[in-house]
């Protein structure tokens, strides 16, 4: 029912001397077909001041898209919070997908992040109407921190954990940049759910359909292994993501979740072996279960595989052909490497972080791997948060990208998933320009499916083959001019030769003159309102702006800040003229009084009105 391979980095290891070989062993479900499990999902929303408007559009837009997904025998719930959390549908077959949709459009921005008051609400729905022959699971969409209710990050992550543990598995979508990824991140982790990262607002329909889809592929849960090392192997280190554990004979115990129909599962593992002789070396036994889909019901289904290392002279290593499973564990090395580096940087060692990473573009180079596009990619990636994190300036936006590389290369087998990145290249706006082609090549710089990448616009090359081009100053709408392109070895795609330029089309405004700045102006004096809220001008943008919500505290009207970054309980010094209960509004500049302790409202002030539409 399980079937599982495996596979070393070198089909024949040398005997005579202590190494160290990486295996990629594969896990599948194997059934001719499977029949498409009913979900009982709940949908949970962040609908707090920073989601007002494009965010909050594009979130519920791909709600309505989830709906008309699903199935009459399937159950859904929608929760949506700020400070507030409301069940906006409750649990219930989805049988008049109009109506539905119908109370997701009603959904309006509100006040603070009440994160896990809303997933616990969506947590409680899915468990009234748990069933273990259906897929149980939270969907939980933020754009911001928790800054009410349960915020510490540990208890949120042992709670997803302690929910898995009943049956609910949480998948975590962090939308824009303002998300807590360590926070998300280790909520999927320990509920062995899925992780997200939307960086832009347009493609949230495309990643929920993407978790749709692999909903529906789910035929086996709760995959465990157990790893029986032989005398003289240890276990150097896990190139996949998994809980790891140990069990009463002191042996590795990993749990790596769920698994998909059509999808291997993939445990990389780095281990050191002690010399050995010429022949067959038994190295370990692995002991596997999991809860999968048999006759109509979930039944546990459990067994042992031997995995044997060739070992050979150092004659016949040197000259063994190298696996071809040396792509997939480079992607889970190059993953790692990532995770590692991150750590390190963060911890202040940035030039040990970079090392690790150029040591690895060296390695693959040298390997001949960036003959392959895929991990050519990789390289350029590695490259450039090589050159981030060496200058210290990774920023929030480098962190999420490569963690969620991270994640999904290490969890998923999806090629849609593992290299997504849509971030700009700081480079891109201090290099040289032209105004015309000339003698060189045009490309031009695309998103496809998450990720950015560079096409040939010029005639005499094929526009569908991509171009391997530098990281660092790709941006979604560039135009460049190089002075050539040269076919891969494989001739599947590009290389670029020569110098590089950026081209700006004359008669055109070219945006990437320089960092795109906020229209704001600081004018640092507390703001004035008119006679009435009325009489404010209104917009339905909030952009680099403040946004601020007026509520009632107790018998007074208080002005609080609902976006991202400030205490939400402080008052504000704010025109009583305008204040209307539960008016929102859009400040220029909010600065913190000479208390210490509340918020002055500076510059203009306008009313924030929620369309249908951005």
């Amino acid at each position: 029912m399980i079937k599982t391979s495996y596979e070393f980095d070198q089909s024949i290891l040398p005997a005579g001397s202590s190494l160290k070989t990486n295996i990629l062993l594969r896990f599948r479900v194997d059934i001719a077909e499977s029949p498409r499990r009913n979900l009982n999902l709940s949908l949970v929303i962040d609908r707090s001041g920073s989601m007002a408007g494009a965010p909050l559009h594009h979130a519920l837009k791909a709600a309505e898209s989830v709906v008309d997904q699903l199935e009459p025998d399937d159950i859904l719930s929608v929760v949506v919070y700020d400070d507030e959390v409301d069940s906006v549908v409750p649990p219930q077959p989805v049988t008049n997908k109009a109506a539905l949709k119908n109370s997701i459009q009603k959904v309006r921005a509100g006040g603070i992040t009440n994160l896990s008051g809303g997933w616990l609400k969506g947590c409680e729905h899915v468990k009234a109407q748990l069933d273990p022959q259906k897929i149980n699971r939270v969907l939980l969409l933020t754009d911001g921190h928790a800054n009410m209710g349960i915020q510490d990050p540990k208890i949120l992550t042992a709670t997803s954990g302690q929910k898995a543990e009943e049956g609910i598995i949480t998948t975590t979508l962090g939308f824009g940049q303002g998300f807590n990824e360590d926070l998300l991140i280790g909520m999927a982790r320990a509920a062995t759910g899925n992780f997200y990262f939307i960086q832009s607002i347009d493609e949230a329909t495309e990643v929920f359909s993407i978790e749709l889809d692999s909903l529906r592929a789910v035929v086996g849960q709760n995959l465990k292994v157990t790893l029986e090392l032989a005398d003289g192997v240890s276990l150097v280190d896990t190139l996949s993501l998994a809980k790891v554990s140990q069990n009463n004979a002191s042996q590795p115990v990993l749990t790596l979740g769920e698994l998909y129909e059509g999808e291997d599962k993939l445990l990389g593992l780095s281990l050191a072996i002690a010399s050995a002789k010429v022949g067959d070396l038994p190295v370990m036994k692995l002991h596997y279960s999991a809860d999968v889909v048999q006759d109509d019901v979930i039944q546990n289904i459990s067994g042992t595989a031997d995995v044997i290392a060739k070992i050979g002279t150092v004659e016949e290593a040197a000259f063994a052909s190298t696996s071809q499973i040396i792509l997939e564990l480079s992607r889970l090395t190059i993953a790692k490497a990532k995770e590692t580096a991150l750590s390190l940087a963060e911890h202040g060692k940035h030039q040990e972080a970079e090392e690790i990473l150029r040591d690895l573009v060296k390695d693959l180079r040298d390997k001949g791997l960036n003959e392959n596009f895929e991990i050519a990619e990789e390289i350029d990636q590695l490259e450039y948060f090589a050159g981030r994190i060496a200058q210290k300036a990774l920023g929030n936006a480098g962190r999420k990208e490569m963690r969620d590389q991270t994640y999904q290369t290490m969890t998923r087998n999806r090629s849609d998933l593992v290299g997504r990145g849509v971030t700009a290249g700081d480079e891109v706006y201090a290099m040289p320009i032209v105004n015309e082609v000339g003698s060189g090549v045009e490309l031009h710089c695309v998103r496809e499916g998450g990720k950015l990448r560079v096409k040939v616009v010029s005639d005499g090359y094929d526009s569908t083959k991509n171009v391997q081009f530098p990281r660092a100053i790709r941006a979604e709408g560039a135009r460049y001019v190089v002075e050539g392109l040269e076919p891969s070895s494989d001739a599947t795609f590009y290389r670029v030769r020569g110098d590089i330029t950026r081209f700006a089309q004359p008669g055109q405004t070219d945006i990437f003159v320089a960092p795109r700045q906020s229209n704001f102006t600081n004018t640092g004096k507390a703001s004035k309102g008119p006679a009435s809220a009325a009489d404010l001008p209104s917009t339905d943008s909030v952009g680099d702006n403040i946004l601020v919500q007026c509520v009632k505290d107790g018998s007074k009207l208080r002005a609080r800040v609902v976006s991202d970054g400030y205490e939400p309980d402080w008052n504000m010094r704010f025109p009583r003229s305008v204040r209307e209960e539960g008016m929102l509004y859009v400040v220029d500049e909010v600065k913190t009084a000479p208390d210490g302790k509340s918020y002055i409202a500076c510059g203009e002030i306008k009313r924030f009105v929620q369309g249908t539409s951005k």
